[in-house]
């Protein structure tokens, strides 16, 4: 491994001093506990137990809990820096704290007092899981097009229909629900709710595990709702009818976190390059000598740099306070195009080994598209873009 080639472990000026540590105790984790245990649990598809319970001792299930409900949220930059670098151990690891760590987030922002005192302290430390429950089966990015109702009744919802790509769902106490509180109503995300739903709740059941190309070891999963039960005051923030306002705020979190674990795959993909390329040889020399090579080295790492600027950009936005959606799906479209492009550029250097089992490679080759189809497609991160452009009356 080439210690932190492109920098990735120091952080933009904005950082505090405890920030810089704690990034750099993550980097110290990943290569000392995650990079030598990711490949045979990643080939075993086995939930990482262990990893999870070390990084809840670290205090990473509570990155986006302010105090006093934990030990203090810390700044979107230090957040990104923190999921690339899990994310270059291993990306299903980013995964298990990212869906979590966005609704943590939802429930700080909006959540009443008494929605924060029952759910952020246990989130903090990482005993209470989240999931966010947004796709469904026929859904896609289409969120408005939802099918998942919360009918009123006496005292709360009944909620019938089903998610799908709901990960740590199996692991989750509390899931971010998103649903129709009023069908009928114009515009339609003007009736769509997020309700915090127990997952202990009579009416839940995960259907079953989704089999994936990457992403293994944390689950992914079909979600179904028959008749559950949820009370008024579960709708977060008691505001039915502002969930699609809600969760898209939370999703400029979600978006800044999977171009982050792009980030991290693609460092990771373009050190293991990068140090083949420095032992191998052919033809009497090493192989970052020949031009080819050296050309996807001098491409990879300037994409990456320009990817992970992009990412702090959008970061330093939402944690000056500037609306920054259009800037986070910036960074997600971007940095995923390269974390792509990246992992199949190291194959390429790998030559034959690249396609080998024997080398990380090619696990990141398969973990790489997650980012480019996960929070939104890029195709549709593409329309957000376009739509902002014109709405902020922005050139470029």
């Amino acid at each position: 491994m080439i210690p932190d080639a492109l920098g990735a472990a120091t952080g933009p000026p904005g950082l505090t001093d405890v920030e810089r540590d704690m990034v750099a105790a993550v980097r110290r984790f990943v290569d000392q506990s995650v990079r030598p245990a990711a490949p045979a649990l990643e080939h075993a598809n086995a939930y990482p137990e262990a990893l999870i319970e070390q990084m809840k001792q670290m205090g990473l299930f509570g990155l986006t809990v302010p105090e006093p409900w934990g030990y203090g949220a810390v700044s979107m930059s230090c957040f990104a820096l923190v999921t690339a670098e899990l994310a270059r151990g291993w990306m299903s690891l980013a995964g298990a704290v990212g869906s979590h760590s966005v609704v943590s987030a939802l429930i700080s922002r909006y959540g009443t007092a008494q929605q924060r005192d029952r759910y952020l302290p246990s989130l903090a430390t990482g005993e209470y899981r989240a999931a966010m429950a947004l796709t469904e089966p026929d859904g896609g990015s289409d969120l408005q097009a939802m099918r998942t109702t919360a009918t009123r009744v006496d005292g709360g919802y009944r909620i019938n229909g089903s998610k799908t790509w709901i990960t740590n769902s199996r692991h989750a106490r509390v899931i971010a629900l998103l649903c129709k509180t009023d069908p009928q109503a114009d515009p339609p995300h003007t009736g769509i709710s997020v309700v915090l739903f127990d997952t202990t709740t009579p009416g839940f059941s995960i259907s079953r595990d989704l089999p994936k190309l990457g992403y293994k070891g944390v689950e992914s999963c079909e979600l179904a709702f028959t008749d559950a039960f949820v009370r008024d005051e579960d709708v977060l923030g008691l505001q039915p009818g502002r969930g699609f306002v809600q969760m898209m705020r939370g999703l400029e979190v979600g978006r800044i976190q999977v171009a982050s674990r792009a980030l991290g795959v693609g460092q990771a993909a373009f050190e293991a390059a990068l140090e083949y390329s420095r032992t191998r040889r052919t033809f009497g020399k090493y192989i970052w000598q020949h031009q080819s090579v050296g050309n996807h080295l001098a491409e990879m790492a300037t994409k990456l740099v320009a990817a992970r600027q992009l990412i702090l950009y959008a970061a330093s936005r939402i944690d000056s306070g500037e609306r920054g959606d259009m800037e986070a799906g910036m960074a997600k479209l971007f940095a995923s195009e390269v974390g792509m492009e990246v992992a199949i550029a190291a194959m390429r250097v790998h030559g034959g080994n690249g396609y080998s089992t024997e080398y990380d490679v090619e696990r990141y080759f398969r973990d790489a598209p997650l980012m480019i189809i996960g929070e939104g497609t890029n195709e549709i991160q593409k329309t957000i873009i376009a739509r902002q452009l014109i709405e902020r009356g922005l050139g470029i």
